[in-house]
């Protein structure tokens, strides 16, 4: 059977390359980099040399990079460890509406301590107004949080101008730039961020490897406490192999982001032009042009999305409805909601994203595969039946 793989935001494969730097640290070269004798010592110039590696990607200084296991995990760490060491200074936080859950539920977590906390909302497309932002900040604010790109519209949020809201205001700024680091330029000293959250499944780095980024001379308080590792901001014992992954990932995408948009975005727009010629009742979700090159997004009208996934994985292609965090969840999805789109119509999410193997071929068995599939589901919907007695 023909197999397609359209699910980068869940994960893209791992790079040949990343394979081959990551394998002698889960052999060979087995030393914890706290250990002074030269096994450790080994592993922790690796570690070092990742580190330097993930700052070029996004112009920052090694220093102001802190290694974690999951983008999950930095924004966890970002929202809590900044909050709670600026607590004395107020209590107010900020996020928008269409941010991953991993944000969401912290900001909750952080209410239940006694913190408030206002969510901004987004237009149809889901984009979030910097006025609104700005409208929403008080002098209790201590941190506002804005994804850089969305990952299950795709949208990329104007953080920039955020960022200047933010330091003209004297508030600190975080983006979850999980979707956006190694598939679009990025560069935390021109947004003017203070964190930043990346991941290196995200740009055919290892699962289980990700960073954060924290501007100089910004206190946080460690979400994992323990030993000395990562400044002692993080600790426990460092994934190496996974952050050596890391690093070459970054290296590898810091040198070929240009190609790989040149490649994916036309079969992305290809896709979005020709999936609803080919299929009626289909609406695109996220900004039509200010969206991540691989990334395209849908709500197929009548029926839902999980059983369009299961139709297409018998024809041998993955793809995705909503977040990876909340596709099993079998909900609609709080992204959608949020950009006004009703709770029926969200239920059909479809989420196809490219990775750099993908061609043309490829989209064409889509549009041929992807037609009979939803007529076949249809027939079996009421809602497409009340539908057509109404029409």
């Amino acid at each position: 059977m023909r197999r397609i793989y359209l699910d980068h935001i869940a994960a893209t494969p791992l790079h040949p390359e990343v394979f081959e730097v990551m394998l002698p640290f889960l052999k060979d070269k087995h030393g914890n980099p706290q250990s002074l004798h030269s096994f450790g010592q080994d592993a922790l110039a690796a570690v070092e040399e990742a580190r330097e590696n993930v700052a070029q990607l996004i112009n920052a200084e090694p220093s102001e990079i802190f290694f974690t296991s999951s983008g999950s995990e930095s924004n966890n760490f970002a929202l809590k460890g900044l909050c709670l060491a600026r607590k004395n200074g107020g209590n107010h936080i900020v996020i928008s509406a269409v941010e991953h859950q991993s944000v969401l539920h912290s900001a909750k977590s952080l209410e239940k301590l006694g913190f408030s906390l206002s969510n901004v909302p987004v237009d149809r497309q889901g984009r979030v107004d910097p006025d609104d932002v700005k409208k929403a900040i008080t002098q209790d604010t201590i941190l506002v949080s804005v994804m850089l790109a969305n990952s299950e519209v795709g949208t990329i949020e104007p953080v920039g101008e955020i960022a200047r809201l933010c330091r003209e205001n004297n508030v600190f700024f975080h983006t979850d730039a999980v979707a956006a680091v190694g598939n679009i330029p990025v560069d935390a000293k021109e947004l003017g961020v203070d964190a930043l959250s990346l991941a290196g499944n995200q740009f055919y780095g290892p699962k289980g490897s990700a960073a954060l980024f924290l501007k100089r001379g910004t206190r946080i308080l460690p979400f994992i406490d323990g030993g000395i590792q990562e400044g002692g901001r993080r600790a426990g014992l460092e994934n190496v192999a996974g952050i050596v992954g890391l690093g070459k990932a970054a290296e590898i995408a810091r040198k070929e982001i240009g190609k790989r948009t040149e490649k994916l975005r036309p079969l992305r727009d290809m896709l979005i032009q020709k999936l609803p010629q080919n299929v009626e009742h289909v609406i695109l979700t996220g900004h039509p042009e200010e969206r991540l090159p691989f990334h395209t997004s849908f709500c197929i009208e009548f029926i839902e999305g999980e059983a369009m996934l299961l139709n297409l994985d018998m024809q041998g292609i993955a793809a995705s409805s909503g977040s990876a965090c909340t596709s099993r969840a079998l909900k609609a999805s709080h992204v959608l909601l949020a950009m006004g789109i009703d709770h029926a119509v969200a239920q059909g999410s479809l989420v196809f994203s490219l990775i750099e193997e993908i061609t043309s071929e490829d989209i064409e068995y889509l549009l041929e595969v992807f037609p009979p599939i939803v007529e076949r589901l249809r027939k079996m919907s009421p809602l497409y039946s009340k539908y057509l007695e109404e029409k």
